[in-house]
């Protein structure tokens, strides 16, 4: 009997359960649940609504076991990366997480960096990016504001090893969400106690860390009573950091080098690498180095991405355009060549708020003309992407082991045609587009390797590409 997986893939806007099953080399994925992904406000701190995504992702598990006879083969978690949850002595949460965007984090950096360890020094032990919302900058703060809850805490998990301990697995850290904290050695990928030390934090919440494809527990029995399950299902710790999970998914089967782009509100864009890059060159270039399935280096930088869209688009609902993307996007293209452009990674655009109004005022600070229309701002908003895109594979080549011919595009912004063809464009190299749900994708898939259907992460692959209807554009096409 074919076996069949569920992906509980979490993003910071929604969240998706989407049933998978492998046959004659190909992977079919079925989408069973989709649910928006709240915050709250509480104790004056922008927070996830862990209980309210609870609920949706029980529903999810209800609904793939109704479609599939009551039964699942394994049950995996994946989520944006940094965010955590903190658990007492009794393994309960102590208090709902706290958003990456809270304002608290706001120059926790400078802090840290100002009097306990030096902007080098934490690169070379952690080669991770130093941004504010970084688990440990996010820890630091946290110290400052509500030291109780740091003295309360036995465990720290990150969101979607939280939500698989909730299920039913063991309180375990998965190695590729674990590598967004700032807080694994560079070197061996283990916790740095030093480092948290010296921070001044409790180094007896960080526990057990498993590699990628580790089944950590079952789901517990009245969650899948209620769900209606007829046998255990594992619980099974796949890429729980979902970029890891997409870029495992990347169908990079033709021979020669490859930098993949993970499109959606954020732009992960990087290569592969056999270990950290650590260089002060890689510092100063706004690098970062996170684990990756079957032993890789994702090498990469993280990059604003299509938040400036959705931004624009909150704000023009609030003023009565309820357009959908498809809608956006062909306003921009039917927009003539942007005449300004902006940097998507400066920190005005960093918050939620009127983006339109912030992209205009940036154009006029930097003394360019101010786009006028929605269209307008629109094109300028996905070619400063393009731009933004092009620069950082270009930097990116020259740390790479071999010479890079081709971007993949994966994730929702590969449906982006415009931008796909002004990438192309100012890359001067072929743009492959698709997977589409590239983290789902990756985490069923990443399922069936740990049970033994799939030998290795290029079988993988294979896989993905063969189960996916690849769009190709050439840099010489007209946006």
């Amino acid at each position: 009997m074919e076996k069949t997986y569920l992906a509980i893939d979490l993003g910071a806007e929604s969240g998706r359960a989407i049933l998978g099953r492998l046959l004659d080399g190909k992977l079919s994925t079925e989408e069973v649940h989709r649910f928006p992904n709240r915050t709250e406000t509480s104790g004056g701190r922008l927070r996830w609504d862990l209980p309210a995504l609870m609920e949706q992702v029980h529903r999810g598990i209800a609904e793939a076991a109704a479609r599939n006879g009551g039964r699942l083969d394994g049950i995996a978690v994946d989520s944006w990366g940094v965010d955590y949850g903190l658990l007492d002595e009794n393994g309960e949460l102590i208090e709902n997480p706290v958003h990456y965007r809270d304002e608290a984090h706001s120059g926790e950096v400078d802090r840290i960096t100002a009097g306990i360890i030096s902007r080098e020094e934490l690169f070379s032990r952690t080669g991770v990016q130093l941004i504010d919302f970084n688990t440990l900058f996010q820890l630091t703060a946290q110290k400052r504001l509500a030291p109780e809850t740091l003295s309360k805490a036995r465990r720290l998990l990150h969101i979607g090893d939280l939500v698989a301990y909730l299920l039913g697995g063991r309180p375990a850290s998965e190695l590729t969400i674990a590598s967004t904290s700032q807080l694994l050695d560079s070197r061996d990928r283990t916790w740095d106690l030093e480092l948290a030390k010296k921070a001044g934090l409790p180094t007896d919440i960080f526990g057990e860390l498993v590699e990628p494809g580790t089944v950590t527990g079952e789901l517990k029995p009245d969650i899948a009573l209620e769900a209606g399950l007829r046998g255990p299902c594992p619980i099974i710790a796949v890429a729980s950091h979902d970029t890891a999970a997409a870029v495992a998914s990347c169908p990079a089967t033709e021979p020669g080098g490859w930098a993949y782009l993970s499109s959606g509100t954020w732009s992960l864009l990087g290569i592969e690498t056999p270990a950290p890059v650590i260089s002060t060159d890689a510092l100063e270039r706004g690098f970062t180095n996170e684990a990756g399935a079957a032993g890789r280096n994702r090498f990469l930088a993280i990059i604003t991405g299509l938040w400036l869209v959705q931004q624009c688009r909150r704000q023009w609902a609030g003023e009565g355009l309820d357009a959908d993307y498809e809608e956006l996007t062909l306003m921009a293209k039917e927009a003539p060549p942007a005449r300004s452009f902006i940097d998507p990674d400066d920190p005005i655009f960093a918050s939620p708020g009127d983006m339109p109004r912030r992209v205009r005022e940036a154009c006029a600070a930097s003394s360019q003309p101010e786009p006028e229309s929605r269209g307008d701002i629109l094109r300028c908003i996905l070619e400063s992407l393009a731009r933004k895109y092009a620069s950082v594979v270009r930097a990116a080549s020259e740390f790479s082991p071999g010479t890079i011919e081709r971007l993949h595009v994966i994730g929702g912004g590969s449906r982006n045609s415009l931008l796909n063809r002004l990438t192309a464009r100012e890359l001067g190299m072929p743009l492959v587009a698709g997977p589409v749900e590239a983290t789902a994708k990756g985490n069923i898939l990443l399922q069936a390797m740990a049970t033994g259907e799939l030998a290795d992460l290029e079988e993988l692959r294979q896989v993905s590409g063969a189960s996916t209807e690849l769009v190709h554009y050439e840099p010489g096409e007209i946006p």
